[in-house]
């Protein structure tokens, strides 16, 4: 599918204006920055685990540009050989945000934020125990259980704010966490009994596909975040039909909150990231999980859309029940598109905005994770390289190379692409 707005040469420039109130800065970017020089973590039977992981979430910090925080989720980890554990090769691993200097075409580690519960303790990626729990049992390199931690986050989503706190989503609670410019907890906040508190109905994401987006309106008014894939409602028989797609507009003064729904353009697609254009007009990355470059089964779907909130129809529950809005006696999820049309229900607009495997030289990762508005003519989208490991089929890691790459180790990216077409 060709993009209305990206170019049919070069679709991404190498010089572009970054607006920033009164003090305007014109900065060069790249086609693509590189993390520059990450660590080695460890090592575990040759396979080196790389200090990168910093692809989750993409924010511009609002006071310098040229510089970036980048998020981590929760830290290394795989599949293992049994469908219910999770491989942790360094579990006090603590998720953190890592604020990065464009240098030329490389990204240059200046700064990391560790997350910190209430207390000041830094937290893990470990599981929750109940609030939270995703029935995963995290092990270690040996098999041994890991156990939980109550503070522990799947983080996914970022928003930087210009007071220097922050805005994180996960994966878990779904949860919300704002904390300061230290990485300190000030609020967190999911949907379960609070003062304030998310839709219940989120509680029924999928493990491991929670609240994998965040951004905050232009007014800084409101955080809104969309799930990774639609929530098992009423259970999972829905995964094989439904693309409705929760997208939540949460006041975090008031604790209200709107739904309003967004479709998938499959069921297999999940959606990574979300950025705000305008108060109601926002971009988003949705894909698949599958490698461009892959002979036997190559990447079909990385896609930036642009999406309207203003036609759309606020799908919130009133009385805030575990299921949700639903009708005739069905939740939103099982309804298909007919169903939702006769209940008056009108999903998100989308429209193209770039297809990532057209662009120069394809995209050649699986995972487009962090979005990001740099001016209404120039968008960056980071990959998560899963700080360089995938599992190896035996319950334990294995280098993660891109196919039809030189078979060369993913490490994080940040494409900065050009638009013909301004955003609003």
């Amino acid at each position: 599918m060709s993009s209305p707005f990206s170019r049919r040469a070069p679709a991404f420039a190498i010089a572009a204006l970054l607006a920033c109130g009164a003090g305007a800065a014109e900065i060069k970017y790249p086609d693509i920055a590189t993390a520059a020089n990450p660590r080695v973590l460890g090592e575990f039977h040759g396979v080196k685990v790389y200090g990168g992981g910093f692809g989750s979430a993409l924010a511009p910090d609002p006071h310098a540009p040229g510089y970036f925080y980048l998020l981590t989720d929760r830290g290394p980890n795989t599949d293992s050989t049994d469908a219910d554990k999770k491989v942790f090769p360094l579990p006090r691993f603590t998720p953190q945000i890592g604020r990065f200097r464009l240098v030329g075409d490389r990204l240059v580690l200046v700064k990391v934020i560790e997350i910190r519960n209430a207390q000041g303790r830094k937290i893990t990626g470990l599981p929750n125990p109940q609030h939270g729990a995703t029935g995963e049992i995290a092990v270690d390199m040996q098999g041994r259980e890991l156990g939980t931690d109550p503070d522990g986050l799947d983080s996914e989503g970022l928003v930087a704010l210009k007071d220097g706190s922050f805005w994180i989503s996960d994966e878990y609670g779904p949860w919300l966490v704002h904390i300061d410019a230290k990485g300190r907890t000030l609020e967190r906040i999911g949907p379960f009994a609070g003062a304030k508190s998310l839709p219940k109905v989120l509680a029924l994401r999928r493990p491991n596909r929670g609240m994998e987006s965040l951004t905050i309106t232009p007014d800084g008014k409101h955080l809104v975040g969309l799930m990774q894939n639609p929530v098992d409602n009423p259970d999972a028989s829905i995964r094989k039909t439904s693309r409705l797609n929760r997208l939540v507009v949460f006041d975090p003064r008031s604790g209200e909150s709107k739904q309003y729904a967004y479709m998938l353009d499959a069921t297999s697609s999940v959606v990574s990231e979300i950025a705000a254009v305008t108060d109601r007009t926002f971009i988003v990355s949705e894909r698949d999980q599958l490698f461009q470059g892959d002979p036997k089964a190559p990447s079909k779907l990385k896609r930036i859309y642009k999406i309207d909130l203003a036609p759309a129809t606020d799908i919130s529950d009133a009385a805030d029940s575990l299921n949700g809005k639903t009708v005739n006696g069905k939740t939103l999820e099982q309804l298909n598109d007919a169903e939702l049309a006769a209940a008056g229900i009108v999903p998100v607009s989308k429209e193209l905005v770039v297809d990532l495997l057209a662009l120069p030289g394809g995209y050649p990762h699986d995972k487009s994770e962090g979005l990001a508005v740099i001016s209404d003519t120039l968008i960056a989208v980071s990959n998560d390289d899963d700080f360089g490991i995938v599992p190896d089929g035996r319950g334990g890691i294995a280098p993660k190379r891109l196919p039809g790459a030189n078979n060369r180790i993913d490490v994080n990216r940040v494409y900065f692409i050009r638009l013909d077409k301004p955003l609003r």
